[in-house]
């Protein structure tokens, strides 16, 4: 009686022989060619899910198969390890967030060293450590020291009740997200880094991101948003000027109004002197402070009284609004609104009752007056518009900008949508910014030799605010220039800026600086990246530009961090409510109904596996029933690699019998005799496809090559070509089923590791086939096939398709009207 193969004690056994040899730790002086195959890595909030063993499945694959053929790899994992999360549980839980964190990493690395992934745990790195933290601060006084670190004055969210700056992500409904006070918009001096100094060059980059997707570089160039404009000057009833950027100056004729931010100095001269100019203004605090949300709120104004006076015709006065939905930090913190070609000047005047006048023709809509249910923003001819009529928008734009130049009143001028990267958070769960702050001598960087700025432990989270700016002692400190009394920055660096770099450290690890040059150019960049596409703006624009601010500082000679980018889909599952509304986990459930309480339960959407919406599902179980390599084959099974992957018991079932039926084939292998030149093909066709799916990552491809081949020998009588088969197979399974292919390498004799084995080779005479599948079509429609030998002349094939018994049985003796051939492909028998 066949064995049946024992996923828990073949997993343990080779995972301590892999752990034991160092099988997977990278070398940096071998002589092997390099390639770096990395998965973003993970925040540690507790345990994995099915989308992080998803993520790491595809990135091992890859890693194993370029092992397999001769290649040196880097493979590492770490963990992104500061951020809030760990501060709210602090508060919830009264624990310290470096004691949750560090919990997590050791339960999260227990999991995933469970599913037999191929990484080199000799480079593991935490962001929260001060052996990491401490190197990015000397890297960041080396941005400051080269110009590209300032302090400026920013709007931030501030929750006047837990006294702290709130993330974007934390107000919900113009509140704060824990003590549900209105959120204020403040000015708090926050540290910037000089991203827009690198615009072009990051614009320009994208172009030679070859494997990189088309969506995420279009959502990258979007996101710069390298425009061409007109910046101005209208001149306000009272004497003085307001000036403004616009991409759209051909709609110049279309203005009604001109409105600033609240914190303009018109604003705040008005607020001064009027009780009412100054309550809106307060107002506008409340609100959002991104020109996202700002899109997404009620569009309110406060009528000023003053006017401006439009620049080609002065007898044209507007009204001059504040208004809540232009921010003083994008542009020049005033614009004008020309609300039939833009939805958001469409909804304040509409709502203002402020004229709207068509100045781009709509097909053959050409009237001033403007009747449509929303603005045009589409293509056309400049209308109603003096000296513009006729144009179309690119002369028109050219034609005012020219104007504006030659009346000295205005400018062409290129603009970014990019903004400086603002780095400060007023958080304790954070990189500490090593600056010391003296009213003598200014902000002065921490000398180098006092790197690392280590975190206080002794902090409390029991009184709202950052803990480090009531520190009794740890902000207070010497000035390192002057001597006299001084205090530590208490703001932390974003934790974005702790993934900006990890992949250098990744690859070079000396104590005495963040990287060895060199040997991190060694590796870099990185060969295949492999991530959600929800980072696909913020954290890999702000890894391009840390890795060209390194090369502009000459300390490293690589311009781009990720040569190959791939976005994997999520995990999905279904979400259920309680008949409280309160999400439930999929193990409160059973057959539609709450196992605590026996009430029905509502099914909600299948949605990507969120911890919030507890549709997670944990691996440890499944591991624990299927083993890890019948999880690992689901997860690259079920889908192509890119969309979302919906969990079921039944997926995770079927990958177990596969599994089974691979052992089986290995452990009733016999030595046979004789070629069988069908299964020789087939297996050197499996060998070629299922390196080029692997090499493009599409893994569910190469599944099913391979569900084909092992279809085909069992199949197959037993032969010498049969048992190669078999023995071939363990080979190119074992990127996906590691701890299998080991077994069964050890079960065949073979000498070493199935993971130290080269990948196999094939004859490549055998891709070509030698014989053809032939349609048999009657009056267009498909009756039978044959197979014949490729090449065959045209009367051949009609000679073998007329004797073919289902023919003869429908043609019934008539005699075809008709016989078309395509040679290698069809025959189709006209009756």
């Amino acid at each position: 009686m066949m064995s049946r193969f024992n996923p828990l004690k073949a997993d343990a056994q080779w995972q301590k022989v892999w752990d034991d040899r160092q099988t997977f730790t990278a070398k940096d002086d071998s002589p092997k060619p390099k390639s770096y195959v990395l998965e973003m890595f993970p925040y540690p909030s507790g345990r994995i899910h099915m989308g992080h063993v998803r993520n790491y499945t595809m990135g091992d694959v890859l890693a194993r198969y370029r092992r397999m053929n001769g290649m040196e790899v880097l493979h590492p994992m770490g963990w992104d390890a500061f951020g809030m999360p760990a501060e709210n549980a602090a508060m919830e839980k009264g624990v310290h967030p470096g004691g949750w964190t560090r919990d997590n990493i050791a339960t999260m690395k227990v999991q995933l060293k469970r599913l037999g992934f191929a990484l080199d745990w000799s480079r593991e790195l935490a962001t929260c450590e001060p052996d990491y933290y401490g190197h990015e601060q000397a890297l960041f006084l080396d941005m400051f020291a080269n110009g590209l670190v300032y302090r400026k004055e920013s709007s931030v969210n501030w929750d006047p009740v837990d006294m702290t700056v709130l993330a974007n992500e934390q107000v919900i409904d113009g509140r704060g997200w824990r003590s549900g006070a209105l959120v204020e918009k403040r000015k708090l001096s926050q540290w910037f880094l000089k991203i827009t100094q690198f615009g072009d060059e990051l614009l320009e980059g994208l172009k030679g991101l070859e494997h990189w997707p088309d969506k995420v570089k279009l959502m990258q160039e979007n996101w710069i948003g390298k425009s061409q404009g007109l910046q101005f000057r209208w001149q306000v009833s009272d004497g003085s000027e307001v000036e403004v950027f616009t991409t759209r100056p051909d709609t110049i004729f279309g203005a009604s109004f001109v409105a600033v931010a609240a914190d303009h100095p018109v604003s705040q001269a008005l607020a001064a002197n009027d009780a009412k100019a100054a309550a809106f203004v307060e107002r506008c605090k409340q609100g959002g402070t991104t020109a996202a949300e700002l899109e997404t709120q009620e569009k309110l104004g406060f009528d000023t009284g003053l006017t401006v006076a439009h620049p080609f015709d002065t007898a044209i006065n507007l009204p001059l609004y504040i208004a809540n939905f232009v921010l003083m930090d994008y542009g020049t913190g005033a614009v004008f609104g020309v609300p039939a070609h833009d939805q958001r000047d469409f909804e304040f005047a509409s709502k203002y009752g402020l004229t709207i006048r068509r100045v781009v023709s709509d097909g053959d809509k050409t009237d001033p007056g403007f009747r449509d249910a929303e603005a045009y923003s589409g293509p056309g001819t400049l209308v109603n518009s003096h000296f513009l009529d006729g144009m179309d928008v690119e002369d028109a734009k050219r034609e005012v900008i020219r104007r504006a130049e030659a009346g000295g009143w205005g400018h062409g001028t290129t603009v970014f949508r990019l903004r400086d990267w603002g780095v400060s958070r007023q958080r304790y769960w954070g990189t500490p910014i090593p600056i010391i702050h003296c009213a003598t001598c200014g902000a002065v960087p921490v000398p180098r030799e006092q790197l690392p700025v280590v975190l206080p432990e002794d902090v409390s989270f029991d009184i709202p605010g950052n803990p480090l700016d009531r520190h009794p002692t740890w902000k207070h400190v010497a000035c390192p220039s002057c001597g006299g009394e001084a205090v530590r920055e208490t703001d932390t660096l974003d934790t974005f800026a702790d993934s900006s770099w990890y992949f250098i450290r990744f690859a070079s690890q000396p104590k005495d600086k963040a990287f060895d040059r060199a040997t991190a150019e060694q590796w870099l960049p990185v060969g295949q990246y492999i991530g959600g596409v929800e980072h696909a703006i913020l954290h890999l624009l702000y890894a391009r530009f840390w890795t060209r601010a390194l090369k502009h500082m000459d300390m490293l000679d690589v311009a781009e961090p990720f040569a190959g980018l791939f976005t994997q889909g999520m995990v999905t599952h279904e979400t259920y409510k309680s008949v409280e509304g309160k999400w439930l986990s999929p193990d409160d459930v059973r057959d539609g109904i709450e196992i605590e309480t026996g009430l029905p339960i509502t099914v909600g959407r299948t949605e990507k596996m969120s911890k919030s919406k507890k549709n997670t599902i944990d691996p440890e179980p499944i591991v624990d029933q299927y083993g890890a390599d019948a999880t690992r084959w689901f997860m690259l099974s079920d889908s192509p690699p890119e969309r979302d992957l919906a969990w079921s018991e039944a997926g995770i079932e079927g990958s177990w019998r596969f599994v089974q039926r691979l052992w089986r084939l290995v452990d009733g292998i016999a030595e046979g005799e004789g070629v069988d030149t069908a299964i020789d093909r087939k297996l050197a066709q499996t060998i070629a496809g299922v390196a080029t799916d692997i090499e493009a990552l599409q893994f569910n491809k190469a599944v099913a090559k391979l569900y084909e081949l092992v279809n085909a020998i069992e199949k197959a009588a037993p032969s010498a070509s049969r048992t190669t088969a078999i023995r071939t197979l363990v080979r190119l399974v074992a990127p996906m089923m590691p701890h299998l292919a080991e077994e069964a390498w050890a079960a065949m004799g073979e000498s070493g590791l199935v993971a130290d084995a080269a990948w196999p080779t094939y004859d490549p005479a055998l891709l070509v086939e030698d014989e053809v599948t032939i349609a048999i079509q009657i009056n267009g429609k498909l009756r039978d096939t044959l197979t014949m030998p490729k090449g065959s002349p045209k009367d051949v094939i009609e000679a073998a398709a007329r004797a073919n018994a289902n023919v003869i049985r429908l043609l019934d003796g008539a005699e075809p009207k008709k016989v078309i051939v395509v040679p290698d492909r069809l025959v189709n028998l006209v009756a």
